[in-house]
């Protein structure tokens, strides 16, 4: 699997969580599969996602999904 295709795979599941409404899951989702790829493993979106969660800038639905659509 690509790196390109391996990032979508994280989005998609990661996004079945923010529809669920379990925010702090869709972050730890993406975290999670992100680690399971040489090429995507310690992304820095993870830890600076954990920060905005903790400051109260991923609260809503839209905000995790603009997040999470964002990685690159």
């Amino acid at each position: 699997m690509t790196e390109n295709e391996h990032l979508a795979w994280c989005k998609k599941r990661a996004l079945e969580y923010v529809e669920q409404g379990d925010f702090p899951q869709a972050l730890a989702s993406m975290g999670s599969d992100l680690n399971k790829h040489p090429e995507t493993a310690g992304h820095v979106g993870i830890s600076f996602g954990i920060i905005l969660m903790m400051n109260g800038k991923l609260n809503t639905a839209l905000e995790m999904k603009k997040f999470i659509e964002g990685f690159y």
